[in-house]
């Protein structure tokens, strides 16, 4: 069993490709983004359809980052 000397370490994990995670928190907080009612998207106004784009941008990003993050060899 391998447990740490201190239990309280940090992850050493400080790939620059980490900041690209804030990205998917910061664009849905700007607002003039989906604050009107056109244009619409198979009738769906704005605010709808862009949800499900910041749903998408997300889980690209999140996607991209793991990948580029995670450890070869680990399996």
């Amino acid at each position: 069993m391998n447990v740490p000397a201190n239990p309280r370490a940090r992850a050493k994990d400080s790939s620059p490709w980490n900041w690209l995670l804030f990205v998917p928190i910061v664009v849905p907080l700007i607002t003039p983004l989906f604050n009107r009612d056109a244009p619409r998207l198979w009738g769906f106004p704005t605010f709808y359809w862009l949800q499900l784009a910041f749903i998408i941008l997300g889980v690209s990003t999140t996607t991209v980052v793991y990948q580029m993050t995670k450890k070869r060899g680990d399996r």
